[in-house]
């Protein structure tokens, strides 16, 4: 290709104006114009582009201007919040003092939750009433994951719920955290149990990370996919319940709460992977039969 022609190409990018959509995103005009004709020139020219994008080979950093930092602050600042989030915790975890082996763990879900606590173990009754209810919320999650299955024919919800409680299994056996005790200088600490909870007969269940949180939000999640709207936003709420028993019971630590929607939400999409490799290799096979 000659220069003429490369000089043509050049200027049309240049008079090309910007979508509609570039420009309600921010965009700025004068941007897209050289950005397009410095790409219509590396593509005509035949440049590869290489470390990270750098045609001329040095590190992208070194061509960042003060433009693209107020760009990235403006249009990014979710990664901007945790960067500062980073450095903050830094300056936490090289000045916290651990909490010494003679005092209970220190939660900030247990303290939240002290007025709950103090309510169920004194009434035993009531504790025995939310059990009961939170285990009857269980049997919910349960039956809807095993029906999507069963009846409707899609596998992906069980599939997440047996990956998420057999990695809960293994994570619970490999560290064992024991029952928070209800200390003489720290009452509220102490599990109450109940014969209701789930599993029913008050068999121990304090693993990490929370398989109730997790169940649930592997349904919801289910719900959202098939557009049940107000059936995913009913166990959202049944679930922030849920935790807010499990904490006043200390029935998990926070951090077993918080895990748990993380593991419902990563089981869901490791499962929804499987489907799409298995879906992909029977298709393989299929065309490979065919042929």
């Amino acid at each position: 290709m000659n220069g003429a022609t490369l000089t043509q190409c050049s200027s049309a990018v240049l008079h090309r104006r910007p979508s509609n959509k570039l420009a309600a995103n921010g965009v700025n005009g004068d941007s897209y114009y050289r950005a397009a004709a410095k790409g219509a020139v590396e593509i005509i020219g035949g440049k590869k582009m290489g470390n990270g994008g750098s045609g001329n080979g040095r590190a992208s950093f070194l061509s960042w201007t003060l433009q693209d930092a107020v760009y990235v602050a403006r249009h990014h600042w979710i990664p901007c919040v945790f960067a500062m989030g980073l450095l903050f915790f830094m300056g936490v975890e090289y000045t916290l003092r651990m909490v010494p082996d003679s005092s209970p763990p220190f939660d900030l879900g247990f303290i939240a939750t002290r007025p709950l606590h103090r309510l169920l173990s004194s009434s035993p009754q009531l504790n025995t009433l939310f059990a009961a209810l939170n285990t009857a919320f269980v049997g919910m999650q349960t039956a809807y994951i095993l029906w999507t299955w069963l009846i409707e024919g899609r596998p992906r919800a069980t599939i997440s719920a047996l990956f998420m409680f057999t990695f809960r299994g293994i994570l619970g056996y490999s560290t064992q955290l024991p029952l928070p005790q209800p200390l003489v200088a720290h009452r509220s600490q102490g599990f109450l149990g109940s014969g209701m909870d789930f599993p029913v007969g008050n068999v121990s269940f304090f693993l990490f990370y929370s398989g109730h949180v997790a169940g649930s939000v592997i349904a919801s999640l289910d719900m959202r996919r098939m557009h049940r709207w107000e059936m995913a936003w009913l166990f959202d709420v049944l679930n922030v319940l849920q935790a807010v028993r499990l904490l006043g019971t200390r029935g998990h630590y926070t951090i077993d709460l918080a895990v748990g929607v993380g593991a419902g939400i990563l089981f869901d999409s490791l499962a929804g992977k499987y489907e799409q490799s298995k879906s992909k290799m029977g298709s393989a096979a299929k065309e490979s039969l065919l042929s």
